[in-house]
């Protein structure tokens, strides 16, 4: 999976090289903050968990940008009943296709469609753990919007996006619908970044 994920990532980077003015490869890492949510109004509390990547930043023009990723994402949610705490570890690898509309003084602005391969899923309350991989659908799809930062000299720049989930991740319940609700903060450095 991974290395198909791998080989598409290069597709995608070469047939836009071909249009680019230019492009950068870069490394991201952070925080993220994810929930879901429940079509039968049960809550869950937020779980906190780390995401960190490639990408490769595409110009397509001097104020448009094409941003591919891939990218790990801990995901899932947390919820307590009788007193007991339950956390719900989702483990996604997330290939964002991200269009960012670039201001001359280092802000961006970015929105696209995200693409998330289930590689692992599992329950854990009172450190026993239970794999529910099988309960949850293999593909989510979700829009992520944010802006980022980049300090043009330097090429480290500050990310903060939301991904807001479009499919229902149930893979068998008819009765309630389950979707990832996530922000994501963090770091990320481009190589040899031009301005």
């Amino acid at each position: 999976m991974i290395r198909f994920l791998s080989l598409a990532l290069m597709a995608v980077v070469i047939s836009g090289a071909v249009n680019a003015q230019h492009m950068n490869i870069g490394i991201k890492a952070g925080l993220n903050l994810y929930n879901i949510k429940n079509s039968n109004d049960v809550k869950y509390d937020l779980k906190p968990g780390i995401n960190a990547g490639i990408f490769s930043h595409i110009h397509l023009s001097d104020q448009f940008a094409f941003q591919p990723e891939i990218v790990f994402s801990g995901q899932g949610a947390k919820y307590t009943t009788g007193g007991v705490e339950t956390k719900l570890n989702l483990n996604y690898i997330n290939v964002p296709l991200i269009l960012q509309y670039m201001f001359d003084n280092g802000f961006r602005l970015q929105a696209g469609p995200q693409f998330g391969f289930l590689m692992s899923a599992n329950s854990v309350t009172n450190d026993v753990k239970t794999d529910i991989k099988d309960n949850l659908k293999a593909l989510d799809v979700t829009i992520g919007v944010g802006l980022g930062y980049i300090h043009v000299p330097s090429g480290f720049g500050l990310n903060a996006r939301y991904n807001h989930g479009l499919t229902n991740i149930n893979e068998n319940s008819s009765s309630s619908k389950s979707f990832n609700r996530g922000f994501q903060l963090g770091v990320f450095y481009q190589f040899q970044h031009k301005d």
